[in-house]
């Protein structure tokens, strides 16, 4: 009986650890803003609000459905991209930084580059409600990720950096059809 209650009150305690959600804030270095970010581990999400005047942006990166999007507030636009998860912190190193505990080695997210297509998204809802709320009210349009090494036909001038806390980092290139 004793062995049974103590693996019943060690599941719980897992099944809750799983289902928090861990919200942190982040001063943004050399910029003015901070960054607040939320991880659902239940949800499999992550979201983001950078408030940095100079490249404010809002973002989630659903695991479940290997997505990421930017909403970039300079374009009035939302970015929509396969998320490649072999090159991006899971959600355990995300938590790990967020609580202070350090962050175990993965491949870097530095120098990851997403093209942005013409093709615009016609139906947000497909993607959830995280997206669709979030990309509502601006234009949606696809992007998809440049493999290393591979020369770019856009203008550099076009990228958008997007930056999550230090370890973290990726552009978004090309010009946003319409505007």
């Amino acid at each position: 009986m004793t062995i049974a209650s103590f693996i019943l009150v060690a599941f719980l305690l897992t099944s809750s650890r799983a289902l928090t959600t861990i919200s942190d804030s982040h001063p943004l270095d050399g910029s003015v803003g901070t960054q607040s970010i939320r991880v659902n581990a239940f949800r499999g999400m992550v979201s983001i609000r950078d408030n940095n005047v100079l490249s404010e942006w809002n973002g989630v990166l659903d695991y479940k459905n290997d997505l990421l999007v930017a909403k970039l507030y300079s374009k009035m636009a939302c970015v929509l991209a396969k998320m490649d998860q072999a090159a991006f912190p899971t959600l355990d190193d995300i938590n790990k930084t967020l609580n202070h505990q350090g962050l175990k080695h993965y491949p870097s997210t530095r120098g990851l580059t997403y093209t942005v297509l013409p093709s615009r998204v016609k139906n947000l809802a497909q993607y959830g409600t995280s997206i669709k709320d979030m990309c509502r009210e601006v234009p949606t349009y696809f992007a998809q990720q440049r493999k290393e090494g591979t020369a770019l036909a856009v203008d550099p001038d076009s990228c958008f950096e997007v930056q999550l806390l230090s370890f973290m980092g990726l552009s978004i290139c090309g010009e946003i059809p319409g505007l």
